[in-house]
């Protein structure tokens, strides 16, 4: 069973463009989408479709249209009373796949709310595989949120992932190794923000996205998953490094595919794979994400692992 937490979700409303987004000018729209997300709920969509048992814990009120819409997605949602209502995240898409998000902030937190997602978690996490922890965190919440709860996590038991950028992505990194989560995901850039790396080679070069991961697994973590875009992805833990490109895809948005990855990394680690495995499956359901429209989530018979090609890196974990 995979338990998410999604502290910050959206309803995300992805418009595509018939042109390319130019300022200030009228444009007309092919198509107009709108669905409960945030990553963690993408996560168990995911795990919905390929018949694992989830739990997506958020905050939300138990009728609001958001938790409607996971139940009747067949998820199941353990809703905690929340700050406000739940936030709007606008995605405009260009022909070519460029992607342009606009994420509004949702209602300011304060301690009592946080707590309740965390008792929330805290009380499923000892029957789940993996408990992942992902996305932005509200307003008002302080930046070392995930970072105190995968301590309380680990003193409870299972594994914990954690996907997060920014403010909380650092103050977990600072936290380590008593944080340490038993996978990170992040992406080039955020990579970089805290190994001093230039993410322009992170992204182009999987040699010196192992090198900066390994920082990682020096301090504690168990695996770090890197995606890498157009360039796959790079899987680092203790025992070595590897990358794996993606099959051909024609890009049609990029929204939702690292949260596709990391379900892929978590299925092949349900399913007992090696880590070569674990890697080419989270790189197919990324590629596949990648290829559909909005935060499309993949069904299992549309990923294309055999066409992904992994290879193992040089240096040492």
């Amino acid at each position: 069973m995979i338990l998410t937490l999604t502290p910050n979700p959206s309803f995300d409303r992805t418009v595509m463009l018939d042109g390319e987004l130019e300022r200030g000018q009228v444009h007309r729209l092919v198509s107009v989408t709108s669905q409960a997300g945030g990553k963690g709920v993408n996560i168990s969509r995911a795990a919905v479709s390929a018949d694992i048992p989830s739990i997506a814990v958020v905050p939300a009120l138990k009728d609001d249209p958001f938790v409607l819409e996971l139940l009747g997605a067949g998820i199941d949602c353990r809703p905690v009373r929340p700050a406000g209502g739940v936030r709007v995240n606008l995605t405009i898409t260009e022909p070519d796949g460029t992607t342009t998000k606009l994420n509004s902030p949702g209602a300011e937190v304060g301690a009592e709310d946080l707590e309740r997602m965390v008792e929330a978690v805290l009380a499923r996490a000892t029957t789940a595989d993996w408990t992942v922890l992902a996305g932005s965190l509200p307003a008002g919440a302080p930046a070392g949120f995930y970072a105190d709860l995968v301590c309380r996590l680990r003193a409870v038991g299972g594994h914990v992932a954690v996907d997060t950028s920014e403010g909380p992505l650092l103050a977990l990194v600072e936290a380590l190794p008593e944080a340490a989560p038993d996978l990170m995901k992040p992406n080039g850039e955020e990579l970089a923000s805290f190994t001093g790396a230039d993410p322009d080679e992170l992204e182009s070069d999987p040699e010196a996205t192992a090198a900066a991961a390994r920082q990682l697994i020096a301090r504690g973590v168990g695996a770090v998953l890197a995606t890498l875009g157009g360039n796959g992805a790079v899987l680092v833990t203790p025992e070595g490094a590897w990358h794996a490109t993606p099959p051909p895809t024609t890009v049609v948005s990029t929204v939702g595919a690292g949260d596709s990855s990391l379900f892929g990394y978590l299925l092949g680690d349900i399913r007992g794979l090696a880590a070569p495995e674990r890697l080419a499956l989270a790189v197919a359901y990324g590629s596949a994400a990648a290829g559909l429209p909005g935060t499309t989530i993949p069904q299992p018979s549309q990923l294309r692992t055999e066409l992904v090609g992994v290879t193992a890196l040089g240096g040492t974990a």
